[in-house]
């Protein structure tokens, strides 16, 4: 997608990409600083986050900070760091997600089932709560969470937290978007299909080089994500799903 023609309506916007260091996250800031948004990233490596912010090219630097968005103290923190770097976040895209290998409901310790509930769901909680206070001062703003596919179609392949997580997601943004509808404040939860992140590491069974190069690459979601941002405040994307061709959809 040829990002300048996105470029005057995002010029100058700032966003905080949690989880912008790897995969889907960081196909988003790429889509967003070529645009010419202010981006700043978070994950919980500080390492991976330099990595990323120095790998792309910009009018202005990637700005980055480690933080764990499933501690909410961690995630006001972030927000105000950001809000203090940017001079405010105009839009928050919730990228953090994580899986783990034990995906059923026999293997799974209730500790994992802790842990992805609290990075995939409790995460986007944390990170929305602390940044909707400027943006309803403001009467404006956007917040795009990154779901999942699994997050409408339950199946074993995404494993029962993991699923779980999702149509949680789900849930949170359709009604807080309801919510704001008055006051500016859009949400949009974006649901992909199967996307060639790191995430693919902890599938049970290997995913072949071949799969990976025929599902959505990270900068498929990302070129979605700037033609939402890129959208008028009047028009108001609630969900929308991106699959790869290949896969079923039903």
């Amino acid at each position: 997608m040829n990002a300048g023609v996105f470029r005057s309506g995002l010029s100058g916007k700032t966003a905080l990409v949690t989880g912008g260091g790897t995969g889907i996250g960081l196909g988003i800031v790429k889509s967003l600083t070529e645009a010419g948004c202010h981006v700043a990233i978070s994950g919980r490596r500080e390492e991976t986050l330099r990595e990323a912010s120095e790998s792309i090219s910009s009018d202005f630097p990637i700005l980055f900070c480690a933080a764990d968005v499933a501690d909410r103290e961690d995630a006001q923190q972030l927000v105000a760091w950001a809000n203090n770097s940017l001079g405010q976040v105009d839009i928050l895209v919730c990228s953090a997600g994580v899986n783990i290998k034990t995906r059923t409901m026999a293997e799974m310790t209730p500790e994992q089932w802790d842990h992805v509930i609290g990075v995939n769901v409790t995460g986007v909680y944390n990170c929305m709560y602390a940044v909707l206070p400027q943006m309803r001062e403001r009467k404006d703003g956007l917040i795009i969470n990154i779901a999942s596919i699994a997050g409408l179609r339950a199946s074993p392949l995404g494993g029962v937290a993991y699923n779980a997580s999702k149509f949680a997601m789900g849930a949170l943004g359709t009604s807080v978007g309801n919510e704001l509808r008055d006051s500016g404040v859009r949400v949009t939860t974006v649901y992909p299909g199967e996307v060639n992140t790191p995430l693919l590491d902890f599938r049970p069974v290997k995913v072949s080089d071949d799969h990976k190069s025929a599902i959505l690459q990270p900068e498929d979601v990302g070129d979605l994500v700037l033609a939402i941002a890129s959208l008028p405040a009047r028009a108001h994307v609630p969900d929308v799903v991106i699959k790869p061709t290949i896969q079923e959809f039903h």
